[in-house]
């Protein structure tokens, strides 16, 4: 058993609607902070680091993109660059391109539960507005480890799916407007506690070696194939038992919740019909220039044959333009 001492690392979820919130939770800390911070914000795998330059100009504490290898350091903020899982492992920062985490790189719950397994009961969660509900299952992590977790009120949220997700997988955690999170972190790090040796959780450390040496898993996932196939690479998935629902795991390792792999089957979804669109506008482009040359050939029963496959083309054509017009978006499962 360790002796006491405060939390001393704090990791922060957002996505649609949390950079604002987050500007005013590290706007409100203090200099002198003694704990490290850890920040993951969703963004496009094309996206730029400019939220750590955001965070720096918005308060006290410097910040600035995550680097891998690099120890925590008190008092300073880190922040998962674009296309970058974000872990704990050891004391030090991990940088990984490991596979999507429920459709996400970086992934809130990569890095609440590596937190978890490195820095047990020392760990403060916070999560921010945001979509869908990745980081619920990090939270429920963090807190079976000792640590704590506290959401934004999801009455104040632009999108309150990330919080309210958190919730329901956490037994304890607080709610608090944007405005009294940061308070609630100081008060977490001069809350002593005690870091007791605890049974290693061998299911969580084998999700999570994958993303600190990543590699192509020798053996399927545990669980049984459930019938689905993996929306980013379209293996089969496995179904394991999760809390409060199950997950499911490829072959590669992406992983899912069952919100998160809606949304993500809305996504291929679309891709597969923006593909079938570009094939069937070919189509019609091709019949228009072979009914033009029969045309000039006074081939007229191949004139009217090829007329009636285009017009079975267009209406296909526009039946699937209604379809993809018509397909929800993460933000309306989100609020299902």
């Amino acid at each position: 058993m360790d002796s006491q001492q405060g939390r001393d690392l704090v990791v922060v979820a957002a996505s649609a609607g949390g950079v604002e919130p987050l500007r005013a939770l590290v706007a409100r800390l203090p200099p002198s902070l003694p704990a490290a911070v850890l920040v993951v914000l969703h963004v496009a795998s094309s996206g730029s680091s400019a939220l750590a330059g955001i965070l720096d100009r918005s308060g006290p504490l410097k910040a600035a993109p995550a680097e891998d290898g690099l120890p925590l350091v008190r008092g300073e903020v880190r922040v998962a660059v674009a296309d970058h899982h974000l872990l704990v492992y050891d004391e030090h920062q991990r940088v990984s391109r490991g596979p999507r985490y429920n459709g996400y790189r970086p992934a809130a719950d990569l890095l609440f539960m590596s937190s978890a397994v490195a820095a047990g009961p020392r760990v403060a969660g916070v999560v921010l507005s945001g979509t869908l509900d990745d980081g619920a299952r990090g939270c429920e992590l963090v807190e079976r480890h000792g640590g704590v977790v506290a959401v934004q009120d999801p009455e104040e949220c632009a999108f309150p799916g990330m919080p309210s997700a958190a919730l329901r997988a956490s037994d304890r955690a607080h709610v608090l407007p944007a405005s009294r999170l940061a308070e609630w972190i100081v008060d977490q790090t001069r809350s002593p506690v005690i870091a007791e040796e605890s049974m290693p959780d061998d299911e969580l450390l084998r999700d999570l070696a994958r993303y600190l040496t990543p590699r192509l898993p020798s053996t399927p996932p545990e669980g049984e194939l459930s019938g689905f196939t993996c929306p980013d690479c379209s293996g089969p998935l496995y179904t394991r038992p999760g809390n409060p629902e199950p997950r499911y795991d490829c072959r590669v390792g992406h992983s899912w919740s069952m919100d998160t792999m809606i949304a993500g089957q809305a996504d291929a979804v679309e891709r597969a019909l923006w593909v079938a669109v570009l094939r069937l506008e070919e189509r019609g482009r091709l019949l228009r220039r072979m009914i033009h040359s029969a045309e000039r050939l006074g081939h007229r029963m191949s004139v009217a044959r090829l007329a009636e496959e285009a017009d079975q083309t267009r209406e296909a054509l526009e039946t699937i333009r209604v379809m993809q017009s018509r397909l929800g978006t993460q933000d309306d499962v989100a609020g299902a």
